[in-house]
């Protein structure tokens, strides 16, 4: 099949073309097997062709493809955001609407906080990634690819080190970094919202520093800032509980949901205080596809299997597994590039690095080679590209994923 009609600006990271799937197994179009440790970046927890997930999406196809609920509402929305509400895991009163991406929930929560706010002023932090729209970009905390060739971006937007003990930056660190900020580069009052990953998933599986967590939510409650959560790629279940910052002792304002959360099938979500996502004018959210039923349908089967049993369970096997065979490389001194292992849960990253600390990204690309002709698809990430993040489904079986581990453990072996 030719590739010419696909835009180049798209970087793919396996050079294959994939024919189907079921849970963490995969075939391409020439027959072959391989098991997916990449999840469709961190889309699919509950793995391919999941079958609660496909019966909702064959019988709604059958009743109503779609209708836009700006225009009149439909059954499957309703139900859906009374269910999502209820299984946010927080004190307050909550709503939300649809989207059909993380990112456009991105987009929807600026409107939001700007509406509520009457600000314009946004911090975000260092190896953030929120989405590839104009005005996420600028919250990217990373130029390249990102950033290049696109000129000035909607702002204002201003970074901070994001504090994480598998990155060396310290919650003193930080801190001292935002009283600069507000000393040197803008007016507290300025500032409309924070956004924040509970775990950065593009910036390498690193797990916010807790105490820097409680402290920041603390400051945003003083001077009158709201706090978003982008949990697009740490929710539904990653971490090995429902969203990662119930870990982290806080509540956001906000909280952006994507990926895992249909099953596969196209869907974000902005959801949190009701006031908030009530402050706006008529028409001023919503969208034609946003809420589509057959994306709705599949999201509420994919909350009839997430229950708080299954989550903790398939967290805590695929962490166990992931955990103690990385001890036994380390002790083995499998490969003299094996680094840290970042993240919370079975949300994990395996940093490969030089002698000198550096990171080794061009092993890293050796790497990803080596286990793709032996049958294991892995995603880097990381500023340089130096961290594999492990995103099997949470539903992998336990003799796949050990398969999976073994196929990476003697690619490791072979890094030059």
């Amino acid at each position: 099949m030719s590739r010419e009609t696909i835009s180049q600006s798209i970087s793919i990271v396996h050079p294959i073309s994939l024919s189907h799937g079921k849970n963490a197994e995969v075939w391409d179009t020439t027959g072959k097997r391989y098991i997916d440790f990449v999840g469709g970046i961190g889309v699919l927890n509950l793995g391919h062709c999941h079958p609660g997930v496909v019966a909702a999406i064959r019988e709604q196809a059958t009743k109503l493809t779609h209708y836009a609920f700006n225009a009149a509402p439909h059954a499957p929305y309703i139900e859906l955001m009374d269910r999502l509400t209820a299984f946010i895991p927080v004190g307050y009163p909550v709503s939300g609407m649809l989207t059909n991406s993380g990112a456009e929930a991105a987009e929807n929560a600026l409107k939001i906080v700007r509406g509520a706010t009457g600000r314009t002023a946004v911090i975000a932090f260092d190896g953030a990634f929120h989405g590839r729209t104009l005005a996420t970009l600028n919250l990217n905390g990373k130029v390249a690819p990102y950033k290049q060739k696109i000129g000035v971006l909607p702002g204002p937007v201003y970074h901070l080190p994001y504090p994480s003990a598998d990155n060396g930056v310290t919650c003193g660190e930080a801190l001292k970094a935002m009283d600069r900020l507000f000393s040197v580069e803008i007016d507290v009052d300025d500032v409309a919202c924070f956004i924040i990953e509970p775990v950065q998933g593009e910036g390498g599986f690193l797990a916010l520093d807790i105490e820097f967590a409680q402290a920041l939510r603390r400051f945003c409650d003083e001077k009158n800032i709201l706090l978003i959560a982008d949990e697009i790629q740490s929710g539904f279940g990653r971490t090995g509980q429902r969203f990662a910052f119930s870990r982290l002792g806080i509540e956001p304002d906000l909280i952006l949901l994507g990926k895992s959360i249909a099953g596969g099938v196209p869907l974000g979500a902005v959801v949190g205080r009701k006031a908030l996502l009530d402050n706006l004018p008529k028409g001023g959210l919503g969208g034609t596809y946003s809420g589509n039923p057959i994306a709705c349908a599949a999201a509420l089967a994919t909350l009839d299997a997430m229950t708080d049993e299954h989550l903790s369970t398939w967290g805590s096997q695929q962490e166990e597994a992931i955990v103690s065979r990385y001890a036994a490389w380390r002790e083995q001194r499998l490969s003299p590039y094996l680094g840290r292992l970042t993240g919370v849960g079975a949300m994990r990253g395996i940093e490969l690095a030089n002698a000198d600390g550096t990171p080794a990204s061009r092993q890293l690309t050796q790497l990803l080679s080596l286990a793709r002709d032996a049958g294991l698809l892995l995603m880097p990430s990381g500023k340089s590209r130096h961290i594999i993040r492990l995103l099997a489904p949470l539903t992998i079986e336990p003799a796949v994923l050990e398969e999976g581990l073994d196929i990476l453990e003697d690619c490791l072996k072979q890094l030059a």
